[in-house]
């Protein structure tokens, strides 16, 4: 970068200050990484500059190469690593740096995990505006998988595997690079099941000799769009759905016959879906063998003095279709589900409302230990399985309503009302999706003022956000907890204890 050009961009400047250097695309820059960003790229700065690092890790010094400017920050990739962050390692998928699922494999788990706790503080501090000292003071330490040696590998109970051609025209399964529609091969991803592997070389090998073609874009044509795999990590039980763009499959009995002989295989379907669309699933299933669900179970911990999970004796069990929402890291979600409950602080008589709750897995934690439990979520059938997942677990005091939790529990407290009778809603839960809680969600709880609100959240952003509207209406902050879930990710869960001051 010349000099000159930063000299006049400086001249032009005047009063207002410093101006930043005039980088453009293309241009070389060299840059230490102070942060991680929520797409796993590294943060750094160049003379004031904000650059946006690909494959760069915390603690790098690197040689970046702009690929888009901006005039205050621009995005690069790494061009060369001038000194490796002490905390790099080589990543264990000879894929990581094309895939994009796994953004911040580069790091080795122990930062990943302080990463994911100081995101958690600073956006806390930042965006909730809450104070150094009781932010500092309810954080606990982050819940990490436990084999910190080996790093979080094979934890995932779902994949989602596209099938297409390459630009050569071969049959290619695998994932789709960054931020494209472009299938990079790959038959064993190293976070999911290493059955998958096996499956998806048997469908491919199918597809090859009955000259199956697998699904276009650009055309619409082909007919095999993804292979989805399901388990269920304490059964054993495998799903294999097909997604198609059409009814039925050539030779499908030949497919059936080599699915069904791999170990665990419970349950082989296809799925319809004939829409020009970036959705996966359509709504259309039929079985072809076996069961049309598979089973879960997750165990219930309690939650010692130092913070550690003590297994109890109770469970859930939740029977899974290939349209069922449902956690993919079970054993994390396990921690993730007690905590909430330890949080909720249930004696067995409280009544508690779970908005958003999916299928009923954190209402089904709390049932046992509450006196009634209502969930709310807008998915029809994912208040059928809730109300299914009850019923086969024997819990009687859980009642679960379909629509918005902003308009359905306002409603039931009008009714209440109405009627001269308190709601007498003791706790409210809320795991909301990645935008978080809807703004009348939050009104209806600061007008109702239960004691206590456990908060699970997918975005330390809007939990902070959200936290902050609480507190001004009345809570304290007592307890924030981060669950990796999501390992070599930049995705965080949090659960959260909010108790009223009145």
């Amino acid at each position: 970068m010349g000099n000159n050009k930063r000299d006049r961009r400086a001249g032009q400047a005047g009063k207002k200050g410093p101006a930043l250097p005039f980088y453009k695309k293309n241009d070389l820059v060299t840059v230490s990484i102070t942060d991680q960003g929520s797409d796993g790229a590294g943060i750094g700065k160049a003379d004031g500059y904000t650059l946006f690092v690909k494959d760069a890790v915390i603690g790098d010094t690197v040689k970046a190469r702009i690929t888009k400017a901006k005039k205050n920050y621009a995005y690069a990739r790494v061009e060369f690593i001038q000194k490796p962050s002490p905390d790099r390692v080589e990543p264990r998928c000879p894929i990581a740096r094309q895939c994009g699922g796994c953004q911040i494999q580069a790091l080795s788990y122990e930062k990943q995990l302080a990463f994911k706790q100081d995101k958690v503080r600073a956006d806390l501090l930042r965006i909730g505006g809450f104070e150094q000292t009781l932010v500092d003071a309810v954080m606990e330490p982050i819940v990490g998988m436990q084999d910190l040696a080996a790093g979080p590998w094979r934890y995932r109970n779902k994949a989602q595997i596209p099938v297409g051609k390459d630009s050569a025209g071969h049959l290619v399964a695998g994932f789709y690079a960054g931020r494209t529609h472009r299938i990079i091969p790959m038959t064993d991803c190293l976070l999911g099941d290493e059955v998958n592997r096996e499956i998806v070389e048997c469908v491919m090998s199918y597809m090859q000799l009955y000259r199956v073609p697998p699904y276009e874009e650009e055309t619409g044509k082909g007919l095999i769009r993804h292979i989805l795999i399901r388990s269920g990590r304490s059964t054993g039980q495998i799903m294999v759905c097909l997604i198609l763009n059409g009814d039925r499959l050539p030779y499908e009995s030949e497919l059936v016959r080599q699915l069904a002989a791999i170990p665990g295989m419970t349950s082989i379907s296809v799925n319809v879906n004939t829409e020009r669309t970036n959705v996966i699933l359509g709504k259309e299933l039929r079985t072809l063998w076996g069961q049309d669900e598979i089973e879960d179970t997750l165990r219930v911990f309690d939650i010692g003095e130092d913070g550690s999970f003590v297994p109890s004796s109770e469970s859930v069990t939740f029977r899974i279709s290939p349209l069922s929402f449902y956690q993919v890291n079970p054993e994390q979600t396990q921690k993730l589900y007690s905590l909430a409950l330890d949080y909720a602080g249930l004696t067995g008589k409280e009544t508690v409302w779970d908005l958003y709750c999916g299928v009923g897995t954190i209402s089904l934690f709390m049932a046992r230990r509450a006196g009634k439990v209502c969930g709310v979520e807008i998915i029809p059938e994912a208040i059928e399985n809730a109300r299914e997942n009850a019923r086969r677990n024997g819990i009687e005091n859980a009642q679960f309503f379909v629509g918005k939790a902003e308009e359905v529990l306002p409603e039931y407290v009008l009714q209440k009302r109405a009627n001269e009778e308190d709601p007498g809603i003791d706790v409210i839960c809320v795991d909301p999706p990645r935008k978080g809680c809807d703004s009348r969600c939050l009104e209806t709880i600061l007008e109702i003022r239960p004691q206590r609100v456990v908060y699970v959240s997918c975005d330390p952003a809007t939990l902070a956000r959200d936290l902050r509207v609480l507190a001004d209406g009345g809570y304290r902050l007592e307890r924030v907890r981060p669950v990796d879930q999501f390992g070599h990710t930049c995705h965080i869960e949090t659960v959260c204890l909010l108790t009223h001051k009145g």
